[in-house]
């Protein structure tokens, strides 16, 4: 009877998990379905699939808007996402290793502000921001997107990244330092390394983050051929008076690809990461 009773549990447990996948990949099937779709049959259709498939949605969304081609908007978001992770690994991996390594006067104090700005929302840095990036003539450029990122501004990576420096040995310190190491090769060559699952969750993060964000460039970049994919969708709406819904169903999937494929290639990591960066050594 229990041996019946644990089979039937196990039946409900995986057709309910079935049954949450089905509602879950629905959306995602429906848009790949409307992406073929005339614009005409996708607002209001409940079908999941065209009865005759169209390749005119991709046609349109590769000719851009305002003159501007779509390869030029994923090349402004390859660049922001790129120079983004690469601002953010960087800056945050150092500010890591001297709170996490060292041992300096205000450390402590110093730490605490810096968990603190993540009760600040962002929203209220937004005006005064604005006006400091509008007076030194940056406005429309990727500057004011970009510039935090290499001063480790991102209090939420810097934490995860001290928390996992943390759990290495401090015996690895000690026997780099014997072997002659100063505190630049230290982090270079032992430290860094040992790090790289925490490294490629913050990259993880941070180029989605970024390839994703809508209120940032819409504040400041002003020229199309500027704009980053977020941005070119939200045009796509309202180019016209009649809403191009195709070629930004289009737009959004090609949009999921470099998002998607980032995540597989790293996503190992990403569990790792996540799961030894909560635990103080």
């Amino acid at each position: 009877m229990n041996a019946m009773s644990t089979r039937v549990r196990r039946v409900v447990w995986h057709a309910a998990a079935l049954a949450i996948l089905v509602v879950l990949l629905y959306p995602v099937a429906w848009t790949i379905g409307a992406s073929f779709k005339p614009s005409t049959d996708i607002v209001g259709s409940l079908e999941l699939f065209p009865a005759e498939p169209t390749g005119a949605n991709y046609a349109r969304a590769a000719e851009g808007i305002a003159g501007v081609s779509v390869w030029t908007f994923f090349r402004n978001s390859v660049v922001l996402a790129g120079l983004a992770v690469l601002g953010t690994v960087a800056s945050s991996a150092m500010a890591g290793y001297a709170f996490a390594r060292l041992r300096f006067r205000g450390r402590g104090l110093m730490f605490t502000m810096m968990i603190g700005t993540l009760l600040l929302p962002f929203h209220v840095m937004i005006i005064p921001q604005y006006i400091i990036f509008q007076r030194a003539g940056l406005i429309d450029t990727f500057v004011p997107l970009l510039i935090g990122k290499f001063l480790a501004t991102e209090a939420f990576f810097v934490f995860l990244i001290v928390q996992f420096m943390r759990t290495l040995p401090k015996e690895l310190d000690e026997a780099a330092t014997i072997d002659g190491c100063g505190h630049l090769r230290l982090f270079w060559n032992v430290i860094l390394p040992l790090s790289r699952p925490a490294l490629i969750t913050v990259s993880i993060f941070t180029f989605i983050w970024t390839w994703n964000d809508f209120l940032g460039p819409l504040l400041y970049l002003n020229s199309p051929e500027n704009y980053p994919l977020p941005i070119a969708l939200q045009a796509f709406i309202d180019q016209t008076t009649t809403s191009d819904y195709g070629a930004m169903i289009a737009v959004s999937l090609l949009a999921l690809v470099p998002v998607l494929l980032f995540f597989l290639a790293f996503q190992h990591y990403l569990v790792e990461g996540v799961a030894t960066s909560g635990v103080k050594g």
